[in-house]
């Protein structure tokens, strides 16, 4: 049950979408989220982020190879 917990939880550090943001010297997310799927985000009503895609950099520098 535990490993399946783990699974859901992700972080926004490790995600292709969370970047640096030099004018607001932050880390944010790029995704657009409409009116309700934020809501749903803030108040913590989702188990995990439905965008969420693991960041490799590693993977693109094989690609490059």
């Amino acid at each position: 049950m535990e490993t399946a917990k783990k699974k859901n939880s992700v972080t926004c550090e490790t995600c292709v979408f969370y970047d640096y943001e030099e004018d607001f010297d932050s880390y944010t997310c790029r995704m657009n989220l409409d009116q309700d799927e934020m809501g749903y985000f803030l108040s913590g009503q989702t188990r995990s982020c439905p965008y969420y895609r693991y960041y490799d950099e590693y993977k693109s520098v094989q690609k490059q190879i």
